[in-house]
């Protein structure tokens, strides 16, 4: 095939993906509203972390999070025919939390050998709907959890993550990898208002953390430490199950430290905005289509007191 017949396919390939580019958007990249609901749905299948705490599509840049619950003592007690008395009376927390999304951008590459390869496929849409998701999913997680408005890195420069906002329970593990110690003190720190329901909690550390307690019980000569080994137990204590979350930081403190979160994964809610962009461009030299996507993102704790945060648990 001669060099003008290559650039001419390649054309007629990045036209054809332009196509069904323009398919997902209602004008100026904005994409429509189900193909913004699927492309959330995609970044949460994608994610580790996504899938166990709350997804807020919000409908603009600002939301809020109603927290409604009692914080005090509600029955006392009564008499006939009688109303309380003022001083007895209870009124709910409507205190709220705010999302407020910040904007982001994420760049994906699709070379020409890529669409030659899909582009005659009627699922085109899907593969690079998939392939950002993938690319997007990971970035996002990584704002959600080390995001640090005082960071020098721009991209966690943006907004505080998790690990920054939990700030009102904190307990220190004392330099040691992570034991038992360390999940009964977190689980100790915990409010007893919050302990109500322990079905719903979970504790969340990183991958080698996770790690190093369960080599430390795989080394008990039972069945218990037999299937840690294998590694088909999901780790866990007192029930509660720890979640290894690839993103967590592991070079913190002395550059081998890591953290542990102790709550409810619902409890953090990540608002992401309905109104997501998609543009493209092409640069022929390079024979790639640049693909950008556009979106704004917060995330919040509904309530930060039900977040317990346990630090300098080492890694190996």
């Amino acid at each position: 095939m001669t060099d003008l017949a290559c650039v001419t396919d390649n054309r007629t390939f990045i036209e054809k993906a332009d196509m069904a580019l323009s398919e997902l958007t209602s004008g100026a990249g904005v994409l429509l509203d189900a193909q913004a609901q699927k492309f959330i749905r995609l970044l949460i299948e994608e994610a580790v972390l996504m899938p166990k705490i709350t997804v807020v599509p919000m409908r603009a840049q600002k939301q809020l999070i109603e927290k409604t619950r009692f914080t005090s003592q509600v029955l006392q007690p009564g008499q006939e025919a009688t109303a309380l008395a003022v001083g007895q009376r209870s009124k709910p927390d409507l205190t709220k939390v705010q999302l407020d999304s910040q904007l982001f951008k994420a760049e994906v590459r699709l070379s020409d050998e890529i669409l030659e390869d899909n582009i005659e496929r009627a699922e085109f849409r899907n593969t690079i709907m998939a392939t950002m998701a993938e690319a997007i999913a990971r970035d996002m997680e990584n704002v959600m959890i080390n995001g640090d408005t005082g960071s020098g890195t721009p991209l966690l420069a943006v907004l505080d993550g998790i690990l920054k906002q939990a700030t009102s329970n904190v307990v220190a593990a004392g330099l040691v990898p992570l034991n038992k110690t360390a999940f009964r003190d977190s689980m100790k720190a915990m409010p007893d208002e919050f302990l109500r329901d322990k079905g719903r909690m979970g504790f969340m550390t990183s991958i080698d953390a996770e790690c190093d307690y369960r080599d430390s019980i795989a080394d008990r000569q039972t069945i218990a430490g037999d299937a840690y080994l294998t590694g088909n137990a999901p780790v866990s204590w007192s029930g509660i199950p720890c979640h290894a979350v690839s993103l967590f930081p592991e070079t913190l403190g002395g550059g081998n430290e890591t953290n542990m979160l102790f709550c409810d994964p619902k409890n953090i809610h990540l608002g992401i905005q309905r109104k997501l962009k998609i543009e493209t461009e092409r640069l022929v030299r390079e024979g790639v289509l640049i693909i950008v996507a556009t979106l704004r993102m917060d995330v919040k704790f509904a309530e930060e007191t039900a977040v317990v945060k346990t630090t300098g648990i080492t890694v190996s």
